[in-house]
């Protein structure tokens, strides 16, 4: 796609004898909010952790035209190939404004080292911007470690989008809110990808990812089974197989609901 932004080709990994991805191809395009669903263990974390360079594998990843599959994790990221994580690793000592300070300076690691034990920078317009975003901006002097679970979250996606990302790779963000919650999120989410951040998302809330998402790819056993768009990956008969199959009734009901609502 020639207004691809993140392109994954051939992307497979393998954990000794045990194939976690089998060859997947995926792209994200300007101004497009893409997610990735499928049963749990299908390989949507992996996925995630293959292409931002947390786990070896096999394949090409450009970002912005740039071949970055050799480089390492924390090259991505500076480059823009940003991500969230499951387990919302914050730095609980430092409040949220200067949670996101750090992620939005690129500089040495003795620099932020320097700032971690000693003076974090002043907060500049970009940590309010990401804030004001996900409209968090009244969290900006609170301790991460007193903010509840989904709070977190949302700090957790704020960090990510202060780092100056070409694309942002959001692994679970609606885990731990209500449906009210969630739904507020998918409405920040899609915001932002409308004024020009393009993002790819991971969820098992399928009434999430079928509302906001554009174009959508569902992978099982580590392969795409289907992509297209929400109402095509929807009635896709593979897809229902994946979820109504292997007694992921959890994720099947959800499916199923998600379908007849929309």
């Amino acid at each position: 796609m020639s207004d691809a932004v993140l392109t994954a080709s051939g992307i497979s990994v393998n954990f000794g004898g045990v194939r976690a991805l089998g060859g997947v191809d995926l792209a994200v395009s300007d101004g497009q909010l893409v997610g990735l669903i499928g049963p749990n263990g299908a390989g949507k974390t992996t996925f995630i952790d293959a292409i931002t360079g947390f786990v070896a594998a096999s394949g090409t990843i450009s970002l912005a035209g740039r071949d970055v599959s050799k480089l390492p994790a924390h090259t991505r990221a500076r480059l823009g190939l940003v991500r969230t994580w499951q387990s919302i690793e914050l730095f609980d000592d430092l409040t949220v404004g200067e949670n996101l300070t750090v992620s939005a300076h690129r500089q040495s690691a003795w620099a932020t080292v320097k700032e971690v034990l000693w003076k974090p920078p002043p907060v500049d317009s970009t940590v309010h911007e990401a804030l004001g975003l996900l409209e968090i901006e009244s969290f900006i002097d609170a301790m991460p470690s007193d903010l509840p679970q989904g709070q977190r979250k949302l700090v957790g996606v704020a960090r990510a989008l202060a780092a100056h990302p070409k694309v942002v790779c959001l692994d679970e963000p609606a885990a731990g809110l209500d449906t009210s919650e969630s739904q507020a999120l998918g409405q920040r989410l899609r915001r932002v990808v409308d004024g020009g951040l393009p993002m790819l998302l991971i969820d098992h809330d399928m009434g999430l990812v079928l509302s906001i998402c554009d174009y959508i790819y569902v992978i099982d056993f580590g392969v795409v089974i289907a992509q297209g768009t929400p109402a095509e990956v929807r009635a896709d008969p593979k897809v229902i197989a994946a979820y109504l199959g292997g007694g992921q009734s959890g994720e099947s009901a959800d499916v199923q609901e998600a379908a007849a609502h929309e």
